[in-house]
């Protein structure tokens, strides 16, 4: 029970990535303020899971790609409980195209979404944890498309890594405040999006290709999210951390 008594603001809590990091920091004793996008089917589910195992939850629905949806969602968070310990921010957007086709406003779109809803969210926790005096942790889900240039990806690959950037340069600058600030790169994980992407099948087959012999988890990332907000990690700060079963240099192993 390493965050017992902590209490936490995870986005995209609903499912794949965002619900394993939420249900890993249940499981390891946090208390959580659970956010989803209007409409959500999943949200719910997610809650009831995080309070079986006896932590508290707060659901907030808002929609963090605009900027009244996220100074909503931290103005409630802050009023449903009396801290918030630390952010998990997980909001993405990934638009595929070709360059020489790609329509500048899906790239907007993307940046917005993606760097732009990060930056903004975090900066509204972080005003709120510096008005209290409080130490506090920030974590944001990047990829490992911030290091690898994918085709068909110019945007997201932009937009993750401007995020690990972001990353460094906002921890140096929250340092004073004792604010942990990381990042967190997954690589190619097992999620209901990439199932409806590539089906189940194909993904197992794909899978077995990795250097770890197997697609990550989301609980895999919620594993490596608990350690950068629990107190284990209070000596880290501006950091990127892959978690990624070795996703990026899957084809520079030898045959022998």
């Amino acid at each position: 029970m390493k965050l017992e008594n902590k209490i936490g603001l995870v986005t995209g809590a609903g499912r794949g990535i965002g619900k394993g990091c939420a249900l890993e920091l249940a499981h390891n004793g946090a208390d959580l303020v659970i956010n989803d996008r209007p409409g959500s089917p999943d949200i719910a589910s997610t809650a009831k899971e995080i309070r079986a195992f006896g932590r508290s939850c707060t659901v907030i629905v808002k929609d963090v790609f605009s900027p009244v949806g996220r100074e909503a969602l931290v103005r409630e968070a802050f009023e449903s409980t009396d801290r918030i310990d630390f952010l998990v921010s997980n909001p993405a957007k990934n638009v595929r195209g070709s360059f020489l086709e790609f329509d500048p406003k899906d790239f907007e779109r993307v940046i917005q979404c993606t760097l732009t809803s990060g930056f903004h969210l975090s900066q509204l926790v972080a005003r709120q944890m510096v008005k209290r005096g409080a130490v506090g942790k920030i974590v944001f889900i990047s990829s490992v498309h911030a290091e690898m240039p994918f085709a068909n990806n110019t945007a997201y690959g932009a937009a993750k890594a401007g995020l690990n950037h972001m990353t460094c340069t906002i921890a140096t600058e929250l340092s004073q405040h004792r604010i942990n600030v990381n990042a967190i790169e997954p690589g190619w994980i097992d999620t209901p999006g990439e199932w409806e992407s590539y089906g189940k099948d194909a993904l197992r087959q794909e899978g077995t290709r990795l250097p770890w012999g197997r697609l990550g988890t989301p609980r895999d990332i919620g594993k490596a999210v608990t350690f950068f907000v629990s107190d284990e990690a209070d000596y880290i700060t501006g950091v990127v951390m892959p978690v990624d079963g070795g996703y990026r240099f899957k084809d520079l192993r030898s045959e022998t």
